[in-house]
C-alpha cells in the first residue's frame, strides 16, 4: 500500500527546495562531451523497469546497457516525480561500468515549480552534468521564441520537429540551457522526436517489461 501520510510529502518538498539551491546552471565540463547516458523507467503492475544506456555522442554507438527492476514504493504525484523514480534510476546507474560525461533523464530539471525536478535531483545527488527532457509541461508558459518561462524567468525550451510531438528541455545540473538545447538537438535523429539515448533507454525498459516472466 502507498502511504498517504502528507508529512512525508512535505519533507520531500522541503528537500527539493534545498536541492534547488545547489543546482548549477552553467557549463562545468572543460572538455568535449564524448559519452552520454540516457535513463528511463517503465511500469507494469507494481514493478518499475529501469534501463540505462551509454552512447557515443558523435556516432550514437551503443557502448553499454543495463536493466533493473524494483517494487514501486510511491504513486505518481505531479511535481514529486522524485519519489517514484529516483530510487530505480540511482540503483540502475550504479550498475554501469563505463564512464559517461552527461546524463539525460526523462523528466524535468529546473522547469519545475520548486526548480528541482527529477533531473536536477539526480544531477545534484550524483554530481554530474544532467539535462531534463520531458514529454509534457509541468509549469510555465511557452513563449514565441519557444522558451518556457515561469515566474518571469526562462527555465526551459521547447523543441518540436515538423509532424512530431514536442519535448521540453531544461537544465538538470552543471550545464547551461543554451548548451543543453544544442546537445539535445544533435541527439535527435531525423525521423525521431526524442534524443537517441533516451529513446533507446525507453525501448529497453519496455522490452524488459514485456519479456519479464516473473510477473
Amino acid at each position: 500500500m502507498f502511504s498517504d501520510d502528507l508529512s512525508i510529502y512535505s519533507d520531500i518538498i522541503d528537500l527539493q527546495k534545498e536541492i534547488a539551491k545547489n543546482v548549477i546552471s552553467e557549463d562545468t565540463l572543460h572538455k568535449e562531451i564524448e559519452y552520454i547516458c540516457g535513463v528511463d523507467v517503465s511500469y507494469k503492475k507494481n514493478i518499475a523497469y529501469c534501463s540505462a544506456v551509454i552512447m557515443k555522442e558523435n556516432t550514437l554507438e551503443l557502448i553499454e546497457s543495463v536493466n533493473t527492476k524494483s517494487i514501486v514504493k510511491h504513486p505518481y504525484i505531479p511535481g514529486l516525480f522524485i519519489l517514484r523514480e529516483s530510487e530505480p534510476i540511482l540503483t540502475t546507474l550504479k550498475f554501469l561500468k563505463n564512464h559517461y560525461d552527461l546524463l539525460l533523464i526523462d523528466g524535468h530539471g529546473i522547469l519545475h515549480p520548486r526548480k528541482c525536478g527529477l533531473a536536477s535531483y539526480i544531477g545534484v545527488l550524483i554530481d554530474k552534468p544532467t539535462i531534463g527532457v520531458a514529454k509534457s509541461i509541468l509549469c510555465g508558459s511557452i513563449m514565441e521564441d519557444q522558451s518556457v518561462q515561469y515566474d518571469g524567468t526562462v527555465l526551459g525550451f521547447t523543441i518540436k520537429k515538423e509532424g512530431k510531438k514536442q519535448i521540453y528541455v531544461s537544465v538538470g545540473h552543471k550545464i547551461s540551457l543554451t548548451t543543453a538545447i544544442q546537445i539535445i538537438k544533435r541527439l535527435i535523429k531525423k525521423e525521431e522526436w526524442v534524443p537517441e539515448p533516451l529513446r533507446i533507454a525507453d525501448l529497453n525498459s519496455k522490452n524488459y517489461l514485456n519479456f519479464d516472466q516473473d510477473i
